[in-house]
Order: C-alpha cells, then sequence, then structure tokens
C-alpha cells in the first residue's frame, strides 16, 4: 500500500481549493444569464429580487445547519446591536441586487462589471481611510489606474457611470458593516436573508394576488426562479469555503473573474463598446493587475517573515 508523497495532501487541497474559488467566480459572472432568462420570460426586476431574497433564506439556513452554526445565530438573534447592523447590511445589498437586475436586463451588463472591477480597489481605498491600513505604491497606483478608468468611462458615456458607482458602493457599504459585526459569515447571511424574505414574500404574494409576476404560471418559468436562491447562496458558500484555504494574493486575483466574465457577456450581447469605452476597462484592468500584484507582494512578505 503505497503512501502519499509529502505535500501531496496539502498540493490536493490547494487545488481543491482554487477549483472552487473559480467556480464560485464563474456563477457569479454567469448570474446575468439567469436573470435575462427570467426577463424574457416575463419577469419584472422587483419580481426577481423578490424571488431571490424569498429563496435565498431556506439556502443560507441549510449553510447555517451544515456548518453547525445553530447555536452562534440563535446568540446573534439576542443581540439587538448586532441585528439592527445586519438589517442596515441586508437594506446595502438588497439595493445593490435590485440594482444589478434592473441593470442587466436593460442592456448595461458591461456598466455592472466596472462596479464590481473598482469595489476591490474601493475597498482598498476605505481601508485607509477608516481603519489606517497602509497604502504602497503599487496600491496607489491600482487606485489612480482605477479612477482614471472611470474618468475615461464618463467621457465615453456621456455621463457618469452610476450604475458602476452605486454598485461598487453599496458592496463597500456591505462589506464595511460587516466588518463591525461579530459573527460569521453563514449565521450573517441567513439573519440577512431573514430581514429580506419578510418584503420578499409579500411583495411576490401581492404581485400574485393582483394577476402580475411570473412565477406559477408554467412550469418550467417557476423552475427556473426558484434557482435564484442557490445562484445567490452556493457562490457565497464556495467563496466562504475558499477564503479559509487560498492565500489572500490568489484571492484578490479570483475576484476580478466574475466581473470579467459579465465584460464578455455584455460584448457578446451586442452592448456598445467604442473604443473609448474599451479603453477604459484597459485603465481598469490595469489596476485590478496592480492590486493582485500587490497583494502577492505582500503575501511573499508574510510568508517571509514567518
Amino acid at each position: 500500500m503505497s503512501s502519499a508523497a509529502p505535500g501531496e495532501g496539502a498540493y490536493r487541497a490547494t487545488r481543491q481549493a482554487l477549483l472552487a474559488g473559480i467556480l464560485c467566480n464563474l456563477l457569479w459572472g454567469g448570474a446575468p444569464l439567469l436573470f435575462m432568462a427570467l426577463g424574457r420570460a416575463g419577469a419584472t426586476p422587483w419580481e426577481i429580487v423578490g424571488q431571490r431574497a424569498m429563496w435565498s433564506a431556506p439556502w443560507a439556513l441549510l449553510l447555517v445547519v451544515l456548518a453547525g452554526q445553530g447555536a452562534q445565530t440563535l446568540g446573534a438573534l439576542r443581540q439587538p446591536r448586532t441585528l439592527g447592523l445586519l438589517l442596515l447590511s441586508a437594506a446595502s445589498i438588497a439595493t445593490g441586487w435590485g440594482l444589478y437586475v434592473w441593470a442587466v436586463n436593460n442592456g448595461h451588463i458591461l456598466e455592472s462589471s466596472l462596479g464590481y472591477y473598482i469595489n476591490p480597489l474601493m475597498n482598498m481605498a476605505a481601508g485607509a481611510v477608516f481603519f489606517r491600513e497602509r497604502i504602497g505604491k503599487i496600491g496607489l497606483a491600482a487606485i489612480a489606474l482605477a479612477v482614471i478608468g472611470v474618468a475615461v468611462q464618463t467621457v465615453a458615456l456621456g455621463r457618469l457611470p452610476l450604475i458602476s458607482l452605486v454598485l461598487a458602493t453599496t458592496f463597500w457599504i456591505y462589506g464595511l458593516i460587516r466588518r463591525q459585526v461579530s459573527v460569521d459569515a453563514q449565521s450573517g447571511l441567513f439573519i440577512e436573508c431573514l430581514f429580506m424574505a419578510g418584503p420578499g414574500l409579500g411583495y411576490v404574494i401581492w404581485l400574485y394576488m393582483s394577476g402580475g409576476g411570473v412565477f406559477g404560471h408554467g412550469l418550467p418559468v417557476s423552475l427556473l426562479m426558484t434557482l435564484v436562491g442557490p445562484v445567490t447562496v452556493m457562490p457565497l458558500a464556495l467563496f466562504s469555503w475558499t477564503a479559509r484555504r487560498l492565500p489572500f494574493a490568489i484571492l484578490g486575483f479570483l475576484q476580478f473573474l466574475s466581473p470579467t466574465v459579465g465584460f464578455a457577456l455584455g460584448a457578446y450581447m451586442g452592448e456598445p463598446l467604442t473604443p473609448l469605452r474599451l479603453l477604459s476597462f484597459v485603465f481598469i484592468w490595469a489596476g485590478a493587475i496592480a492590486f493582485a500584484y500587490g497583494a502577492w507582494r505582500a503575501s511573499q512578505r508574510n510568508q517571509s517573515a514567518e
């Protein structure tokens, strides 16, 4: 009976985590395909968001059960401050969901993908402002390139890329609030989904009673609608599992995969991609590469110090 070579187990675990991280970001990046399919079936963005909030709660509960975090979740439900912060984070993420679903069903996938490129760079800047985290020269260069990219995009569109900026800001606010909450990812996500599930269910019932909506009007579209729950929650579960097993540098690089898939979808769907608009993405991509390189440099220094 042969034994595994030294380091083989660690290599296998890292490879599995890398594959999970890639799958997570592909699911995030490919989510517009589901939202567009539902839009073509007659669902409004608000119905999709309501259903998304409603179906995410049971899937988030499943994650809590599988992670064995039931006791922590019950404890968090008894803490008014924790509940207040999670209510704010739920409102922030619901705003992002609503705008994103509306954007992909109204020909703004490219502008949405720009927002998700900006978000990690905005997080870096916010860390320096609010938490006094040090930003090196590479980080400053990444932020500067992102700012230039937004400026060029503004010229290309003839207006501020508000969808990009609002999406990046809502998820920056979400991350900022979650840093203040001493609760694990699965428990926090479930409580956020609980806050959103009530209004979502109420809206879906009202829509159905008033004769609107597509859910319940045919098996194929109804089954398709139920997928919004796992499509929302499963990437978060994969990310949570991956984040504990991959170096920050690789995580930093992988997070740009999702908006790249979104960019490709937007271009494939025929959204306007003028040379000036493409130039704006070149600056954003350069900023993303600088961000990933800076994260890699930091991880190398940390390994050397250990």
